[in-house]
């Protein structure tokens, strides 16, 4: 298993369990996330969940690269497993909570963009490296495009690695709602989600779905150009494998004074 989940008082905390890969999302992760928000609409004693990522480094960083997902060979087909990994995507609407501790990049984003609000611990950070890897960032800008301004998304995925979004920036443009110390973004979450559990459930999730409508349009026709934008924009996988292993062997250094990427 490499989902854990543990309720009380009608809260349910859910945990990526994959600290040794940065809890990078793979297909067992992708099937398990999904059953889990698919449970939570028929289970009465969670009124409220916490997402969050294990270790400490990381709340997620996307798709495993060694999750081996084949295309079909069309411009019009996509086979991307991270699509239903989301809660609004399997059909719940009762209030989610993301506590980020350390790094969320990439394929978080189809976490982040699917939960009601974000909270952070003051050491985390933000950031897309696709276009460093030679891949379109289409859905993942989306999803941003639907929680932060949409200078700071075009920085943020044309950067790719070489710069990090902070979370006291994050926290100024309202992509994150609560800063917390290092290691609390989670117990925070959870007391924030213990006030949710505690209201009317029906109101709660009727209140949820109506936020989500106000966007809801805009989201859905922008996703529908996705398929087509990353099959022509992608470069080929080898070619893809080819720059990551050149960013692997360098160490991922790129961008601020120092050597590493900037953070702003």
């Amino acid at each position: 298993m490499t989902i854990r989940t543990q309720a009380e008082d009608g809260v349910a905390l859910v945990t990526l369990d994959r600290p040794e890969r940065h809890n990078a999302i793979d297909l067992d992760t992708a099937a398990e996330l999904a059953a889990t928000w698919r449970a939570f609409r028929f289970d009465d004693t969670v009124r409220a969940a916490v997402v969050t990522g294990a270790g400490g480094r990381a709340f997620c960083t996307g798709l495993d690269r060694f999750a081996d997902v084949p295309q079909p060979p069309s411009p019009y087909c996509i086979d991307d497993p991270l699509l239903h990994i989301g809660p609004k995507a399997n059909d719940l609407w009762k209030p989610v909570i993301a506590a980020i501790d350390g790094m969320a990049c990439g394929g978080a984003f189809y976490l982040l963009g699917e939960a009601d609000f974000l909270i952070a611990s003051e050491n985390s950070t933000f950031f897309d490296p696709h276009t460093t890897y030679g891949m379109v960032s289409a859905y993942e800008s989306v999803f941003m495009a639907q929680r932060m301004p949409l200078g700071e998304v075009a920085r943020m995925a044309l950067m790719g690695t070489a710069e990090r979004l902070g979370a006291a920036r994050a926290y100024a443009i309202g992509l994150v709602s609560e800063l917390t110390a290092p290691g609390e973004a989670a117990e925070v979450a959870l007391r924030r989600a213990a006030v949710l559990a505690a209201q009317p459930t029906e109101p709660v999730q009727g209140t949820v779905r109506a936020l989500w409508a106000a966007k809801e349009a805009a989201r859905a026709h922008a996703l529908a150009h996705a398929p087509q934008l990353i099959a022509l924009g992608n470069l080929p996988p080898e070619r893809q494998a080819g720059l990551f292993a050149a960013r692997t062997r360098d160490g991922g250094q790129e961008g601020g004074r120092d050597g590493g990427p900037l953070v702003r």
